[in-house]
């Protein structure tokens, strides 16, 4: 008897290369000559920047074509994990500027200057890990991984999905907003956590600085791009396709759904996460501000435009309204938020498949054809019938 998995995934078979077909290659390479080469070339510091602020929400999109696209989980609390990520790298370089030679004016020197404005004498345990930078970058990956499977288990083992868990997530990244804010002595509050300076003694404030993080920033994007299309083009994520279209077969066919909405969740979140780091390194601060669930939207906004089915149009839809957002926002202060809405509504009625869309109706079709005509072998000569005997050997 045929496994319903297999029915349900035949549309998603894999071709003739296993991991990516060479258009596929074609726009990872497209993709990385513009955030490597042509950006970098063409802008200053400043813009470039910008741009780097811009790529680490990309990352977040990434985990929403996973989760959302290909899982069938739309979280609507994805800012959640980004927060965590950022915050966990934050405390780190907040304790490295926190040196007792930088803190001698305090009441308490050696803990964060808001840490001391609340009177606490001393660093709390959870702070303590955040002195070593090598455990700074595992729980900078685990904690928020940790807290997406606790949530997902807890949701997806009752059954728990659609709607539902997107008001929960929502729900989950308000209530975090609200504890970051209200317990102000332990988490800068509504501030934030500011004034991060140095990477291990590296002065990160510098252009020469954020020039070389931007440059890290697009490398760990390319990489989550690849480690998602594997995950993507395994068998793994073909039991994802079938899980969003036909839970019940899939459930029926004796696979763990809980535990594959989980996996595709929590993978999402790392994703998110190590945005939210590259983010405080890349700006130089982390606030609740982008803990809420305005953030969050917006970052499901990036995975709709760009296409909730593409991994390399959601980096290319994060950088467009982000851009848009920019220009707007400069040009027109007043009328940016009506601008940015007319684009989405835009998007939405003529390319309801995002960026991507566009590229598979009216430039893969023509980039396919010119491959393919690339390796077909040429034409072979047929003599006419009246030639002589060795016209054909000619």
């Amino acid at each position: 008897m045929t496994n319903p998995v297999q029915i349900l995934t035949k549309s998603v078979t894999v071709n003739d290369n296993p991991f990516m077909k060479p258009v596929e290659w074609l726009s990872l390479a497209l993709l990385a000559g513009v955030i490597l080469v042509v950006l970098p070339l063409m802008l200053d510091g400043f813009r470039l920047n910008l741009v780097g602020k811009y790529l680490t929400y990309a990352f977040v999109a990434l985990g929403l074509v996973i989760c959302w696209g290909y899982a069938g989980i739309l979280s609507l609390g994805q800012g959640v994990f980004f927060g965590l990520g950022g915050y966990c790298m934050a405390m780190y370089l907040k304790l490295e500027a926190s040196s007792v030679a930088n803190t001698k004016i305090q009441s308490t020197p050696g803990i964060p200057d808001f840490m001391d404005w609340n009177q606490i004498t001393a660093l709390p345990w959870f702070w303590q890990p955040f002195k070593s930078f090598p455990l700074t970058v595992l729980l900078v990956v685990t904690v928020p991984v940790l807290f997406a499977m606790l949530i997902s288990f807890a949701m997806f083992k009752r059954r728990v999905g659609g709607t539902y868990f997107a008001i929960i997530t929502q729900a989950i990244a308000a209530i975090l907003t609200i504890l970051i804010v209200g317990q102000q002595g332990y988490t800068g509050g509504i501030n934030g956590i500011t004034d991060l300076r140095t990477l291990h003694g590296w002065d990160i404030r510098t252009d020469h600085a954020k020039v070389i993080l931007y440059f890290v920033n697009g490398g760990l994007l390319l990489a989550c791009i690849l480690a998602a299309q594997y995950v993507k083009k395994s068998k793994l994520g073909r039991i994802l396709v079938a899980m969003r279209d036909k839970e019940d077969r899939v459930r029926f066919s004796g696979y763990s759904v809980a535990g594959f909405k989980v996996f595709a969740f929590s993978l999402a979140a790392a994703f998110a996460a190590i945005g939210g780091a590259m983010f405080t390194l890349q700006v130089g601060f982390m606030s609740p501000s982008f803990v809420g669930i305005v953030p969050s939207i917006e970052m499901v906004i990036y995975a709709a435009v760009g296409g909730r089915l593409s991994l390399f149009g959601a980096v290319w839809g994060t950088l467009l309204v982000n851009w848009a957002k920019t220009t707007f926002s400069e040009s027109f202060p007043d009328l940016w938020l009506f601008g940015l809405g007319a684009l989405f509504i835009a998007v939405v009625l003529a390319f309801p498949n995002g960026l991507a869309g566009i590229w598979r109706e009216h430039i893969e079709p023509r980039l396919t054809g010119r491959v393919k005509g690339l390796r077909a072998p040429p034409p072979a000569i047929v003599p006419p019938q009246n030639a002589p005997a060795g016209a054909a050997a000619e």
